[in-house]
């Protein structure tokens, strides 16, 4: 590439970006990754099947797509950001034709081989589309209401077919996305206030439209002893779970209420619980603080990085972990309404485990390409 598009930046080689991969980001990843394979383990009754092995080789395949992702030169995700977000875009809508139901829900696309969910897909075009449209917007056109438009829609779309399928908790991890991003290139608190005012009063018409269980959610969320043993069954075993752990837990393996099948989920959204009641607080706090470390990790590589781009996409993907791991834990401490958010890289699940991956492989291009400028010559196109 010519000098002027870069800055005078020479482009790095293959060796170079080789030699600049950030092996204790991946480290982190694969430690917190373990811990999910121990607790998966658990929860098969110690078998590696059906959970564990097949986890070990989903994060096995996601790390060689990291590597991959974080070799490919930064200013070609910029090109690629609209298509990637429009191709989420399709999925969603393709999911409402020919998805897959489970659980209540149309949220799959079965290909054959594996199943894909788009909602999770999305999560990570949403950043890339944004990043792209704010990259290079001075504080001016970020002021004016009309530029906030297109980037509205764009949020918009996907959370409107993310709960037609309906999956609220998706749904709001995508608005909050996008919502961090707008608050990261600089859109006025008060816009933010005239947003959620609309949306609080709204709630009554909005409640109209809920499916019922999503109404029980909310209402067994605000007196979960008002049905025990029907809609707030979950919730109520994974208090007694968590209370039982105590400080040090009941030994690995040793969980009563995962292992006489009390506690529901317990391989997906209900993990956190599993690992709290055999390892106890110490244990969640160490995961916590390993979660805490990643996103610290994130933030850093974000704020080294030259141009806006690599800025907002890193700091978008840290956003989007952060949103996964306190919603889920947030859910089984009973804080907030039972929500189908996993635990990252700890519950089991193909496409969040792969999503994961590659937008930490979008943080690990962000780190080996911190310098490289992009000018608008590159956002057209010409190399």
């Amino acid at each position: 590439m010519s000098g002027d598009l870069l800055g005078h930046q020479p482009e790095l080689t293959l060796t170079e970006k080789l030699w600049q991969i950030n092996w204790k980001l991946i480290l982190l990843l694969t430690a917190i990754a373990s811990i999910g394979w121990a607790m998966l383990f658990s929860a098969a009754n110690g078998n590696i099947d059906p959970w564990a092995s097949r986890q070990a080789v989903r994060f096995g395949a996601g790390i060689c797509v990291m590597i991959l992702v974080g070799l490919i030169d930064l200013r070609i995700w910029l090109r690629l950001s609209y298509p990637i977000y429009g191709v989420a875009l399709v999925l969603l809508i393709a999911v409402e034709i020919v998805g897959e139901i489970g659980m209540g829900a149309q949220r799959w696309i079965d290909l054959g081989v594996i199943q894909i969910q788009p909602s999770e897909i999305m999560k990570i075009a949403i950043v890339l589309a944004l990043a792209r449209y704010f990259h290079g917007a001075s504080l001016e056109e970020v002021g004016r209401p009309t530029f906030l438009i297109a980037p509205l829609l764009m949020v918009l779309a996907p959370v409107g077919l993310v709960m037609k399928q309906p999956d609220l908790g998706t749904a709001l991890m995508v608005m909050m996305v996008g919502g961090a991003l707008f608050f990261l290139v600089g859109v006025r608190l008060w816009k933010f206030a005239i947003i959620i005012a609309a949306g609080g009063g709204s709630v009554p018409i909005a409640w109209q439209f809920l499916h019922d269980y999503q109404k029980n959610r909310v209402l067994i969320f605000l007196n979960p002893e008002n049905d025990p043993l029907g809609a707030g069954y979950h919730i109520t075993q994974s208090k007694i779970a968590l209370g039982s752990g105590g400080i040090s837990g009941r030994g690995f393996m040793m969980g009563t209420q995962s292992h006489l099948n009390f506690l529901p989920e317990k391989q997906t959204d209900f993990i956190f619980t599993m690992l709290a009641e055999e390892l106890g607080m110490i244990g969640g706090v160490c995961l916590l603080l390993l979660y805490t470390l990643l996103m610290a990790y994130g933030v850093i590589i974000s704020l080294r990085c030259r141009n806006q781009f690599g800025r907002l996409v890193g700091l978008g993907v840290t956003t989007n972990l952060f949103l996964y791991v306190f919603i889920n834990i947030a859910m089984v401490m009973g804080l907030i309404p039972v929500v189908g958010i996993p635990l990252p890289l700890i519950s089991y699940g193909g496409t969040a485990m792969l999503t994961v991956l590659f937008g930490f492989g979008l943080v690990m291009s962000v780190y080996i390409h911190r310098d490289v400028r992009i000018t608008r010559r590159t956002m057209a196109g010409e190399m």
